[in-house]
């Protein structure tokens, strides 16, 4: 019985340490607006090419030059990933409250810090991407290096952002061989993904409580 009790113990106070290593706030449905946003902005970005689609040379992922177009498309991803944010901090913020968590402890930096530097090396590359005029490969490159992020960021909140980060890069590779369709594994990433997992974390941590 002592044995037991000690067991008990030390896995009590593992599950402490754990928690006190992972910031787990972060909220399921930050996860679904998320998606929604890149779905909608996914049919935006489709109405927006169309009219060009034609002139685009997809085989050798050159386009002819329209640069209104190019910042037109950058505007509106910018736009996505501002209203993705705002969203995903007032709900996550919003749940810490309810948890008496620190929003911006050391934990929450170490996540932070994790998620943006793949993700900022990424942009970068697709800035580099656009500068070449290689614009096939740039829906990929954004999958690719967002998945990194979330698996990076991973080792301080949910395991479960691990999975959606491994799904991301796995059809941003997919995406590389399939030029001239970047658009739709862009949408399946980021917004049919996004929101099933914002669904499973919304349900597995957040309804219960």
């Amino acid at each position: 019985m002592e044995n037991k009790k000690y067991l008990d113990d030390i896995g009590a106070i593992k599950d402490m340490m754990d928690k006190s290593s992972r910031f787990i706030s972060l909220s399921g449905l930050a996860g679904v607006f998320a998606g929604i946003y890149a779905l909608v902005g996914a049919a935006i970005a489709w109405f927006m090419v169309q009219p060009s689609y034609d002139s685009i040379d997809y085989t050798t992922s050159t386009p002819q030059k329209d640069p209104e177009l190019t910042w037109q498309l950058i505007g509106l991803a910018l736009l996505i990933m501002v209203l993705a944010i705002v969203t995903a901090i007032f709900l996550t913020t919003r749940k810490a409250r309810k948890k008496n968590q620190n929003i911006w402890g050391k934990t929450s930096q170490r996540l932070i810090l994790n998620f943006c530097g793949p993700l900022l090396t990424g942009g970068l590359f697709c800035f580099i991407l656009l500068q070449q005029e290689i614009i096939g490969l740039v829906a990929p490159a954004m999958l690719i290096f967002y998945g990194l992020s979330l698996v990076n960021a991973s080792k301080y909140t949910f395991n479960d952002l691990r999975v959606l980060g491994y799904l991301n890069v796995g059809i941003g590779l997919i995406a590389t061989q399939f030029i001239g369709y970047g658009l739709y594994f862009w949408a399946l990433g980021f917004g049919i993904f996004h929101i099933i997992y914002g669904i499973i974390m919304y349900n597995k941590y957040e309804k219960a409580g």
